[in-house]
């Protein structure tokens, strides 16, 4: 049962950076269909992985993006351009809220070999009430348990 999960997603579509000057309706379309994109794929992740369906609170999210080419790339804008995955996540149970995510220092890093994407690691921070460990795996099924933690 693993405590992290990961996510692997194709690069934004180029109408998410904060810095494109699209249409309010191609912005829009983008931002649905990657929406869509990365709640299918934590879906399908989670059932593979057989995660409990209770959404966490607080998650610690850590973006890795994969080009083919080596320059420098603003890392600000990167994330930013992830806001829809980041709903997708909270569409697909994985966490509550948005809000309760929290952002690691993004990384760049260049494969030749695979085309472009991004993978987001995704280790849940939530902490069981009464439980000795620290973290809660995002995997626990608590046997014994009721639905807030308490035996």
């Amino acid at each position: 049962m693993p405590d992290k999960i990961t996510i692997t997603l194709p690069l934004p579509p180029k109408e998410l950076s904060p810095n494109a000057r699209v249409h309010w309706a191609r912005r829009a379309k983008a931002a649905k269909g990657y929406r869509t994109l990365a709640w299918a794929e934590a879906r399908t992740v989670a059932n593979f992985a057989c995660l409990a369906w209770t959404p966490a609170e607080r998650i610690a999210v850590q973006a890795i993006f994969y080009h083919r080419l080596d320059r420098r790339r603003d890392k600000d804008n990167a994330l930013a351009s992830l806001k829809p995955a980041f709903d997708g996540l909270a569409d697909a149970g994985i966490i509550e809220n948005d809000s309760g995510i929290v952002h690691l220092p993004v990384c760049m890093k260049v494969d030749l070999e695979e085309p472009p994407h991004v993978e987001l690691i995704i280790e849940c921070l939530d902490e069981a009430p009464g439980d000795p460990y620290k973290h809660r795996p995002m995997t626990g099924h608590w046997p014994n348990r009721d639905q807030d933690g308490h035996r």
